[in-house]
């Protein structure tokens, strides 16, 4: 199943987009209304609130009086983390509870206020952020839900900031044009996103990328997209290896100012083969199932040696990845770095590169032409890195 977080700041329009996510066919899963359930009167949650806030908080149903709870714990950041610690690991139990119901081809939104704010990004295959302007959100709490502009703007400055969300998100959409066009918006993503996603993770198949060697220039949004599949394999793998993984951005995608396949190129180091192997479908649960097929790096200086390595691809349509998992020490595994660092170091080098690059997409239009077309540049470029390296005394990261 794809699991989807799916947050935004108050009055953005988060419900609307879980509603309609749901009449396309999606399970939710609401964090709000967890968090009230676990704390409803008779449960442990509840006891442990009134101990730690006593029974002033408690109204004359017997049940938590959630305003005054509020009131008691806004602007009290150690009050606010004691309740989170209360509420966040019952309702983190209870969201795996409902999840492992849902149909194994379900597409499972998890609705969460504070994703953001609570570091539960990397946990999800993919987050969606609702966004609106301020002024926007403010109009909507004071007409929706009764508040003053006053607390309706103390509302929103409490919780991460647009530009938090945005880093978190690999899809935003915006709720300013009224609920048709969000509607629109909405059934895009579940028809060209949401679902193929779930289709190729259960099939464990990457996404069919373009079929052509199309070059795009820059786009400055590839770090930060790469940064965020790189939280997603460490999340995935923190419990096998009982660290974080060694990942890394490598590739034309991690050089500011080169043109590239808009195709997010990382490495993840392994001790061995037998390793990367043993990793294969925690990878592949997590979005990134490995590629079929025998694959291996050319030994730059050494003509006609290789040496093998796995790739995975990403089941998610709307961003290509390639994971290189490769020994590390290996002569691929070090070329990708040196590389990637000379290019980023020597900007004539990134600029030779780049011209090369429109070139060859422009004299053939075949991946695998394309490919073959590279392989004198890059040989050149190996010797010119490792004379880069000897004078500056570079060593890999």
């Amino acid at each position: 199943m794809l699991m989807v977080g799916l947050t935004g700041g108050i009055g953005a329009g988060k419900s609307a987009v879980a509603r309609r996510l749901v009449d396309r066919g999606a399970v939710l899963i609401d964090a709000d209304r967890l968090a009230r359930e676990v704390v409803a009167a008779g449960t442990t949650g509840f006891v442990a609130v009134v101990e730690a806030f006593g029974t002033e908080v408690v109204g004359a149903d017997g049940e938590l009086d959630r305003p005054a709870l509020g009131a008691r714990v806004f602007g009290d950041e150690a009050a606010r983390r004691q309740l989170e610690g209360i509420i966040h690991p019952r309702v983190r139990a209870r969201t795996a509870e409902l999840a492992l119901q849902a149909p194994a081809d379900a597409v499972v939104v998890n609705d969460v206020p504070l994703l953001v704010e609570t570091g539960l990004a990397p946990s999800y295959h993919l987050v969606v952020v609702v966004e609106a302007d301020a002024q926007t959100r403010v109009g909507r709490l004071v007409g929706q839900r009764g508040m003053t502009r006053a607390d309706a703007a103390a509302r929103i400055a409490a919780q991460a900031d647009d530009a938090r969300r945005r880093a978190a998100a690999d899809v935003v959409l915006d709720n300013d044009a009224g609920l048709a066009e969000l509607d629109a918006r909405v059934d895009a993503l579940w028809q060209a996103r949401l679902r193929p996603y779930e289709e190729n993770l259960r099939a464990e198949r990457a996404a069919v990328g373009h079929r052509g060697p199309c070059v795009v220039g820059p786009d400055p949004a590839w770090p930060a997209q790469a940064e965020r599949s790189i939280a997603r394999i460490r999340h995935a793998l923190r419990t096998r290896l009982g660290r974080d993984a060694d990942v890394t951005h490598i590739g034309s995608t991690a050089v500011p100012g080169l043109p590239a396949k808009d195709l997010i190129d990382l490495m993840l180091a392994v001790d061995t083969l037998a390793d990367a192997d043993a990793l294969a479908g925690a990878l592949a649960a997590a979005g990134l199932p490995r590629r079929p097929g025998e694959w291996a790096d050319n030994a730059r200086g050494v003509p006609g040696e290789t040496w093998p390595k796995r790739l995975h691809g990403s089941a998610d349509p709307g961003r290509p990845v390639n994971l290189h998992v490769r020994v590390a020490g290996s002569p691929g595994w070090r070329f990708a770095l040196l590389m990637r660092d000379h290019l980023r170091a020597v900007p004539s080098a990134r600029d030779e590169y780049a011209a090369a690059k429109r070139r060859w997409a422009r004299e053939h239009p075949d991946v695998g032409a394309y490919a073959e077309a590279k392989e004198p540049w890059f040989d050149a470029e190996a010797l010119a890195a490792d004379d880069w390296a000897e004078r500056t005394g570079w060593q890999p990261a």
